[in-house]
């Protein structure tokens, strides 16, 4: 399938998948780290950023996106890639480590391992966000108090975003066309078959969103230990980009 993307760098290839109602510009704080050790390709999924929407009959679930994530690999001859992806592109991940068709995946603060409450906190506070996003002024996120309120669910230091960068991404939000589809999905959604590749689940201290709990489950379920990142949010490629690079550069090595 054609999908919207960012290519740098050279060497191994990595697919990098955003979360719901978000678009790959999400990755620009850690793409040139990425892209100094692999070629780089960051994925609007099917119906967000500028991706086409998905074909006429075929629903939006986590995994007919990962078939899309299949065919975009396919299409590129892209063979064996590594891949990272953040909360619904963190369930993406696993998806296709579960189905052998990656070499290694690095999974963000993976949606699926919620409580039924949990879950039904997740969807409403997104209906909230999307809501939101609709609604705002993209100029009111000039400023910095707006900003904080707009973006303190996802990450954990809201003063180190760009003001552009936020704008976009709230615009994204609002616009996804393919948003309302995929959240419904979420209530169906259980978490993956066991991995037939390594993987790294990593998830932020302060997530706000998938609270961290959430992460003794995912650990319980591929049996290792989930690693915790400390002083990051449900977003965490923003709050220590460093560190994101050095968990996705370390997985499968």
């Amino acid at each position: 399938m054609e999908l919207a993307f960012e290519r740098r760098g050279t060497g191994t290839p990595l697919i990098l998948i955003h979360g719901i109602g978000h678009h790959w510009q999400g990755w620009l704080p850690v793409l040139d780290r990425l892209a100094a050790a692999h070629t780089v390709y960051a994925v609007d999924l099917p119906g967000f950023g500028v991706s086409p929407e998905l074909p006429p009959g075929v629903p939006y679930t986590a995994e007919s996106l990962a078939d899309a994530i299949e065919s975009f690999c396919a299409r590129l001859a892209i063979r064996d890639p590594l891949v990272a992806g953040n909360s619904l592109g963190g369930y993406i991940a696993l998806e296709l480590a579960s189905r052998g068709v990656v070499r290694a995946a690095t999974a963000f603060s993976p949606i699926a391992f919620w409580s039924r409450a949990e879950l039904l906190y997740c969807q409403a506070m997104l209906r909230v966000m999307r809501a939101s996003a609709r609604a705002m002024p993209l100029e009111q996120l000039e400023n910095p108090y707006v900003r904080t309120v707009a973006a303190g669910l996802l990450v954990a230091h809201p003063a180190r975003l760009d003001p552009a960068a936020l704008m976009a991404a709230t615009q994204a939000l609002g616009a996804a066309p393919g948003f309302e589809e995929t959240l419904e999905s979420f209530g169906g959604l259980m978490p993956p078959a066991p991995p037939k590749s390594p993987i790294t689940i990593a998830w932020g201290e302060h997530d706000r969103l998938l609270l961290r709990r959430q992460a003794v489950r995912a650990a319980r379920w591929s049996g290792q230990r989930v690693k915790l990142m400390k002083g990051c949010g449900h977003v965490p490629m923003s709050d220590d980009p460093s560190l994101v690079a050095r968990v996705i550069l370390g997985t499968g090595a």
